[in-house]
């Protein structure tokens, strides 16, 4: 269902929190979030 597969792609992040981000090459305005520590 729609709402798990969202919940997938979107990450709460709250200030302070450590995040791996995986940079575009082609695009350094866009990062995907990788891995929440």
């Amino acid at each position: 269902h729609i709402s798990g597969k969202m919940r997938m792609h979107y990450i709460k992040l709250l200030p302070g929190d450590k995040v791996k981000l995986e940079m575009s090459p082609y695009d350094l305005t866009k990062a995907r979030i990788t891995y929440r520590f």
